[in-house]
Formats: structure tokens, sequence, C-alpha cells
């Protein structure tokens, strides 16, 4: 790279190898990469600039918001990373609209609202970025009452591959703002999103830990008493293998949106009642602070997968009980949904899969030298669940774009996408991430 090809980006700040911050602002959750260059942005013509740049210059281009991605896209070897952490402001509006910049954490976004009585329902994780969960969907802990993520957004600035900078809304560019949301970063590079906030006073929420009895048993109590529950509670349902130094076992992690302890009380009460409990750490407190923090497993070598249910029925219960009991190293987790989430008509947005009755998550955990055979038998073990399960949540996936892409969208939502893609992206500029190749198809 010459200093005439360097200076096509004006002031911009970049770093190169060597520099102080580099290594962090090359670094994703699940990746150290090594680009030529990070340009680090302060405003979207900044942005639109370093498109321009990787564009011209024929260099790969990853987009580094919150750097959580767990596929790694957020980083590359040898191209060009823009790093958005510079564009983190957030700036409430009018009538709880919210004004946020394209490289801030969710964390962030709850702190800012936290005096104000307003949250956005975003994902569980403090230090996950707003643009990728909000592109892929976002699950957090008001889904039921007010959707994901995305269902809160109402406007988008957007850098195109050509380096124009546009307004995605319902009115203009209607297709890019559909694609958006559930796309993922395949259409530009988005540097400020504007969300309809709710009130929020406070929250009720902690984990019900109880006895390692029956599995089938407590997972459909589960299911029943939140078929009947108030959409203000949001639980999510995580059996956990035993590690050194914590005992695992199952356990309800809630969440009731308000201040009502009377009605949160209400609300609760009946998951109390499903077994032995052995802990209890339910209690009120803020929104903000109960956002945790993610970590990486050191040392082990990590396989996941998760699928949706459209009916969490005792057969798919079963089949799952019998599945995790032979495989006591691995992670169970499964979010109720309904409610606000299935109210949202299936081709409102580009996120698939809107008659779901819950999101089944499965991580398993082996040594760094487990052999190929003990991997397989896990995978085996979910590969036999997938007569009950339909499609994927990209942004919980690690799978490679080729084997992801086709499971997150039904063939008709692809087909949209891809039509939006040759629009907007005809030479695939963005393809680091669960990437929707450019294709002319009439969807229509």
């Amino acid at each position: 790279m010459t200093t005439y090809e360097l200076d096509d980006l004006g002031t911009t700040r970049i770093l190169l190898p060597g520099d102080d911050d580099y290594t962090r602002a090359s670094t994703v959750f699940a990746r150290a990469g090594s680009p030529a260059i990070v340009v680090q942005p302060v405003d979207e013509n900044e942005v639109a600039a370093a498109v321009d740049f990787a564009r011209d210059n024929r260099f790969t281009l990853s987009v580094r918001g919150g750097g959580h991605s767990g596929g790694g896209y957020g980083t590359n070897d040898g191209g060009v990373v823009i790093d958005l952490s510079l564009l983190a402001a957030i700036d409430v509006l009018n009538d709880g609209i919210v004004r946020v910049g394209g490289g801030a954490t969710w964390g962030a976004v709850a702190a800012a609202l936290r005096d104000h009585d307003l949250a956005i329902s975003s994902g569980d994780t403090s230090t996950v970025g707003v643009g990728g969960l909000t592109l892929g969907g976002g699950f957090g802990w008001m889904v039921r009452e007010h959707g994901l993520a995305l269902d809160q957004l109402v406007e988008a600035r957007v850098v195109l591959a050509d380096g124009d900078v546009v307004t995605a809304n319902e009115t203009d560019n209607a297709d890019l703002f559909w694609a958006l949301r559930g796309g993922g970063g395949n259409f530009g590079i988005v540097t400020s999103f504007t969300f309809r906030a709710h009130h929020l006073d406070g929250v009720v929420a902690g984990a019900i830990q109880f006895e390692p009895d029956d599995l089938a048993t407590l997972l459909r109590g589960w299911r029943d008493v939140m078929r009947e529950a108030p959409e203000r509670l949001n639980t999510t349902f995580l059996w956990m293998p035993s590690f050194p130094g914590m005992q695992g076992g199952p356990q309800i992690t809630v969440c009731f949106a308000g201040s009502d302890d009377e009605a949160a009380d209400a609300a609760i009460a009946p998951l109390l009642e499903l077994g032995a409990v052995t802990g209890n750490t339910v209690a009120a407190t803020a929104y903000a602070e109960i956002l945790a923090e993610a970590h990486a497993p050191d040392g082990v070598r990590m396989v996941n997968n998760n699928a949706f249910a459209a009916e969490f029925d005792d057969a798919t219960i079963n089949d799952l009980a019998g599945v995790f009991a032979k495989t006591p190293s691995s992670v169970l987790m499964i979010r109720y949904l309904r409610g606000a989430f299935n109210r949202v008509e299936p081709d409102a947005t580009a996120f698939a899969y809107r008659d779901s009755e819950v999101l089944v998550i499965s991580a398993a955990f082996f040594p760094p030298d487990a052999p190929d055979e003990a991997v397989a038998a896990y995978q085996s073990g979910w590969d036999s669940l997938l007569p009950h399960l339909q499609g994927l949540y990209g942004n919980f996936s690690m799978l490679t774009s080729d084997v992801a892409t086709p499971l997150m969208y039904p063939p008709a939502t692809l087909a949209r996408l891809e039509a939006v893609k040759a629009e907007l992206d005809p030479f695939n500029l963005f393809d680091q991430n669960h990437n929707i190749r450019p294709r002319a198809v009439d969807w229509r």
C-alpha cells in the first residue's frame, strides 16, 4: 500500500499493524484478525470514503460494530476493517424516539436511557453492538411485549456499496429498509439507527434454580406456564453442565418488565411451583443492570447449534430431554417467544420464522484435543432433533455462510433479499457476513 492510496482517506483516523489500538480494533469476540488497515471514521462521510477506498483498491471489507461477531466477520486478514467505535452517540429525541450511532453497544444504550425511564428491547448482553444485533434480529428481555430489536427500528442512515449515503424507512428506500431488518450487513453500513423506545421504570429479574430432576417434566411445566403468562414476563430455560467450582443443573431466568411488584409476583409465582427450588435471585432492579457481559470460553473447543420450533409440543420436549441426557457437557438454552414476536406479519421484515414458539440453542464444550468422534456424537444428537425444528438464528450461529444462509431464510424471503442485493451491491462488496449473494430474481 502506498502513501498516495492512504491519502485517499483524507483526515480519517487509520491504524496500521504495530500502531497503538490496532490489536483491539482488529479483534472481535471469536477471532483476532490481521487487516492491512483499520479505519476509524467519525461521521458518515468518512465511512463513505472508507467504502470507496476499499472498493476501488479491491480490498476485502469488514465492518466492526461492537466486536461481538460470533462468526468472526468483523475482522479479516489483509483487508480493510471499518471500526465504527467512534460513531457511538446516543440521542434521546421527542416522544421516545432514540437515535443511536452504529458503533454503540447495548449496555451504553441502556445506561443512557435509564434516567429517561426508557428502554429498547435489545439483546441480553451489554457488550454486544447495536448494529450487528439489530440487523440480524435482536432477542431481548422484552421480545414478547415489543418484539425484536429490529421491530423497533423506524429509520436508518446507510452507506451503500457505491459510497452513496441514504435514509431508509417505511417510505424512503423501503426495499432497503425491509432488507436491513433481518438481512444483516449485506446491503450497506448503517451509521445511525433510529428506534422507538418504550417506557420502562424498572424490571423484576433474576434466576430460579431447581434440583436437577426430570428435564422433560420441568420443560413441559415451564412451557405450560409461559403459554398463559402475561407478555410482560419473558423467560429463558437454561440447563448448564457442571464445571469445576460451579454446580450445573436447570434454571429459569426471568424478566418482568415494570416496577409493579404485585403484578410481577403473580406472573412469576407459577414458575416457583415447577420443582424443588434450590436458589432464587429474582429481585427488582434496573433494566441496564440485567445486561451481562460476554465472555469467550478459554481453552476449549466449542460447537453450537440453534433452531426454532413452531410448536414446543410434548414430542419435541421428550426427544430434546433424551438427547441432552446423553451429552452432559452441553448447554441447553430455550427462549420462549410468542406475543409481539408472533404478531409481526412474516413478510413485513426479512426476519423469518415468526410462527415460532421457542428458540432452542445448544453449545457443547470439549478439550482442544477431544477426538472428532466425541464432537460427531454431540452433533448427531442435535441433528436427530431437526425434524421438530425449523430455520436458524444467524446472530447465534458460527456456521459458515454457505451453510447458514439457506437455513436462515425461507426460499421466498431469500429470493427477495437476493434481488435487493443485486440492485444495491451487485459486486458483493459487503460479503463478510452470512452472505446473501446478488442474483437477479423476480421475487414478486
